[in-house]
């Protein structure tokens, strides 16, 4: 009997030295079902914890260097960009007035998309950590909806795309920060202005269901792949840009993530219903407040 325990004893200590030593998939063998079991038990699981850990923590580095790599490769394009019309225009490499205005324009537009690069990480990064403040009130969803309309009108209008409303009729006060709401509903109207085909047309609707209200957006556009669709949501994640617009600059690759995570810290959803190039991006908010 003293042999058996003290060969049982000398596998554990080997199982711990192979776990010690970085082979956290080792486990020792289950043989007995006394006091040594429990503790052959309880180095699984020591082990399977510290597996999962160090996982957890190889996923957090990994999504730390995707995100500075992210960042570096689309701030990168529009400064170099800025720098080379600069340098045009200190050393007057342009041919009349007319071209020197154009290197201007050209120069101010990459400056504000730069700019919007930075606000869209900023915007992105407050609200993945607890520094996002949510002032939540009751507040109307249709009278919101109505006033980004308005404003997006003048610039659809441009682009050669018609803005179509079904909202209905009575007020909806529901819970929300409206600035926070606002910037959601801006990223998926300006997404489908950047992908709708031109001329084109893009709908927004508000129904009031039993527990929520529904706000989608809807355009037509080219036909993406569910793997496509499926990354959609992904931060720095960017389709197609031949699709999009030219009288519209490239996003951040943000826009959709900052929405998604503004509705979840709603206690809402947001969701795409694709089929052969038709997109609608469907919110759902709750009509009352968590208790």
């Amino acid at each position: 009997m003293t042999r058996h325990i003290v060969k049982y004893l000398l596998s554990l200590a080997e199982g711990l030295d192979f776990i010690a030593g970085g082979n956290l998939r080792h486990r020792v063998p289950l043989l007995r079902k006394d006091e040594l079991g429990r503790v052959a038990e309880n180095i699984n699981a020591m082990a399977e914890k510290l597996e999962r850990q160090i996982a957890k923590e190889r996923q957090i580095e990994k999504s730390k260097m995707d995100l500075i790599t992210g960042v570096s490769h689309d701030l990168r394009t529009p400064l170099t960009n800025i720098i080379g019309y600069l340098e045009l225009l200190k050393n007057r490499v342009y041919r009349n007035e007319q071209e020197q205005e154009r290197f201007v324009d050209i120069t101010y537009n990459k400056t504000m998309q730069l700019k919007n690069l930075i606000d869209d990480l900023f915007e992105y990064t407050r609200l993945s950590t607890s520094d996002a403040k949510f002032v939540v009130g009751q507040f109307d969803i249709r009278e919101l909806l109505t006033q980004i309309v308005a404003e997006f009108q003048p610039f659809a209008k441009e682009l050669g795309v018609t803005v179509e409303t079904h909202l209905a009729f009575k007020s909806m006060p529901i819970p929300m920060d409206p600035g926070k709401i606002r910037r959601a509903i801006d990223n998926l109207l300006m997404n489908a202005l950047k992908f709708s085909v031109k001329p084109g047309v893009v709908r927004i609707s508000l129904e009031a269901r039993s527990s929520f209200v529904a706000i989608k957006v809807e355009n037509e556009g080219t036909s993406i792949s569910k793997e496509q669709e499926e990354l959609l949501f992904e931060r720095f994640y960017k389709a197609d840009h031949s699709r999009t617009g030219h009288a519209i600059q490239a996003g951040s690759g943000l826009g959709l993530s900052i929405a998604k995570n503004i509705v979840e810290r709603h206690n809402g959803a947001l969701r795409l219903v694709h089929s052969s190039g038709h997109y609608a991006f469907v919110i759902e908010l709750p009509v009352s407040s968590p208790a």
